[in-house]
């Protein structure tokens, strides 16, 4: 059997957990990972995520950017542990709801809040799992939640993926309502008007017949959340399915991951430019279908005039 060393933690992921060594030398006044963290989270939070660098955070704190490079290396650690101090541990209050789903909903919502509170959060790529504390406790709290069904570990951990998803969707949309807001200086309600009015003018039942049936509905003038829907519908599912599982009915195959090699990423000159082509000949299909639609609307309008 072979003795597999197991891997040394990267250095940011250390800092997190509060196990990295500390630096040999400081500055002599006081600093500290937890007050580089705090000043650049306070930048992001007034001035977006593109406001923050090394430098910046070491003005706001009054020392030189090789101080903080002391203490945190890298750039890539800083926004890692921003990205643990915004998102911070999940409100208890989600434990005191009745059964998996509402426990659930309210993680939901509070973490569609949190992105309403810190929305550069959702400018950090992800490039793999946060192993951090407050990013595993959001986690450990979803999978908790539903420790009473039947569904197995990997099923869970499924579903907690799924609400966290949604969670980060429903948060790019409503932090995207609130930046406009802020800028404009209109008001949520006359930011719908104003969509409205949009969509009302450019869309057309002879190009887009389904959504201009949407549109004459008034839905886009509604108060209803369709991202609420959205997430219950997902519960009706699971609940459905958890339903099966009690009846025992066979659990059906789970699908891999969708991961390509790297060989699969690197397209040749020929295929991007293939394509291109497609691209330009769809869109030429559409632009064509549109005068079609045209033409028939004006010989239309002709017909009806002379009768």
């Amino acid at each position: 059997m072979i003795d597999i060393e197991p891997p040394e933690l990267p250095r940011g992921i250390a800092l997190a957990w509060g196990v990295a060594a500390n630096p040999q030398r400081g500055p002599k006044r006081e600093m500290s990972v937890e007050k580089i963290v705090e000043a650049a989270v306070e930048l992001a939070d007034a001035e977006g995520i593109g406001a923050v660098s090394m430098a910046a955070v070491a003005a706001k704190l009054g020392f030189t950017p090789m101080s903080l490079y002391r203490y945190v290396t890298a750039k890539d650690d800083l926004l890692l542990l921003m990205q643990e101090e915004a998102t911070g541990l999940p409100p208890e209050a989600h434990r005191e709801a009745e059964g998996w789903r509402a426990k659930l909903m309210a993680l939901f919502e509070a973490q569609a809040h949190l992105y309403l509170a810190h929305p550069w959060l959702l400018s950090i790529p992800i490039t793999g799992s946060p192993i951090t504390p407050s990013s595993s406790a959001w986690l450990d709290a979803a999978l908790e939640s539903l420790a009473d069904t039947p569904l197995d570990d990997v099923e869970r951990l499924a579903v907690a993926l799924a609400v966290t998803g949604s969670a980060r969707w429903y948060g790019i949309v409503i932090a995207g309502y609130a930046e406009q807001a802020r800028s404009t200086g209109m008001s949520p309600e006359q930011i719908t008007v104003y969509e409205a009015e949009l969509f009302d003018r450019v869309i057309t039942a002879e190009e887009f017949p389904s959504l201009r049936a949407v549109i004459e509905a008034g839905v886009f003038l509604a108060d209803d959340d369709p991202f609420h829907f959205g997430i219950e519908r997902i519960f009706d599912g699971v609940e459905a399915y958890i339903a099966r599982v009690d009846r025992g009915e066979k659990r059906p195959a789970v699908d891999t991951w969708l991961i390509p090699e790297p060989a699969e990423l690197a397209e040749d000159k020929k295929l991007r430019e293939a394509r291109k082509a497609v691209r330009a000949a769809e869109k030429a299909l559409r632009d064509a279908r549109k005068a079609e639609r045209q033409v028939l609307k004006d010989a239309r309008e002709r017909t009806a005039r002379h009768q």
